[in-house]
């Protein structure tokens, strides 16, 4: 993490997977790293990944496509945020690949998802996109592994103790 935080794999415009279980700190350590970047003045852009489809679809009907997609093409950093949380529909598919394929090479993605990259091909639902997808981004990638029971889990059961420890 320490490595990471130096945000070197920015600098490099390399990739960074960060997958696990629900509640073991995906989003936490994508946002951790995302703040660290704006602090040090990367153009960073978050985006909650089931959400993101949906907010480019009525931007499309709007007629604003063009400059969402530009809002996140700018930024040199962008969070993805519990990807394939939400399999793919037929119209998400080339979008996703579009911001995926803008950013090759060129720029980095942090990407959050309860899915290992194995199972991504059932995620997007088409074998062809999905080759695509992940051969633009899964060579330039690090990648942690998050294991564990989930944290909120966790913090329920310091506030069970806290609340019998007080009744005592």
């Amino acid at each position: 993490m320490e490595r990471l935080a130096t945000l070197d794999f920015v600098h490099k415009r390399q990739n960074l997977f960060i997958t696990g279980s629900s509640g073991t700190g995906k989003s936490y350590l994508a946002c951790a790293l995302g703040h660290e970047a704006c602090k040090r003045g990367f153009r960073t852009f978050y985006a909650n990944a089931p959400k993101l489809p949906g907010a480019l679809k009525v931007a499309k009907v709007k007629g604003t496509l063009e400059t969402e997609l530009k809002k996140i093409e700018r930024c040199q950093l962008l969070i993805l945020d519990d990807l394939f949380l939400v399999p793919l529909d037929v119209k998400e598919r080339p979008i996703l690949l579009e911001i995926i394929e803008d950013r090759h090479e060129r720029k980095s993605i942090i990407i959050t998802s309860q899915y290992s990259s194995f199972n991504w091909y059932d995620m997007v639902g088409d074998p062809t996109i999905a080759d695509a997808i992940l051969d633009r981004i899964i060579h330039t990638a690090h990648t942690i592994e998050l294991y564990g029971e989930s944290m909120r889990k966790l913090g329920l059961r310091k506030t069970e103790k806290l609340k019998r420890v007080k009744l005592n």
